[in-house]
């Protein structure tokens, strides 16, 4: 039996090594609700939980697990300016 208090925006790990994330606590209907590293939703029970073989869990590394984005894909996204500016709101300006 599972003695892990599940605690929201905490990571925790299944015996099969499957990284989730306490989203979401629902006492009134008793529910958890859960995402996995790979963005899937799932709620559970208490009992669920209870019974549940896991364990606390270091958040990933890697944000991008739930994102569908390639490395091609983030350089597109950067934007930098092309000359030295210090001051942001200057930088937003010139977006005009």
């Amino acid at each position: 039996m599972n003695e892990i208090t599940p605690v929201i925006n905490k990571w925790y790990k299944h015996e099969n090594g499957d990284l989730f994330e306490i989203v979401a606590l629902d006492s009134e209907d008793g529910t958890i609700e859960v995402q996995y590293f790979d963005g899937t939703i799932e709620q559970l029970d208490f009992d669920t939980w209870e019974e549940m073989q896991i364990e606390e869990a270091e958040p990933p590394e890697d944000w991008s697990g739930s994102v569908d984005i390639d490395d091609e894909d983030l350089e597109d996204l950067e934007d930098e300016p092309e000359e030295d500016i210090h001051d942001p709101l200057e930088y937003l300006d010139r977006q005009d």
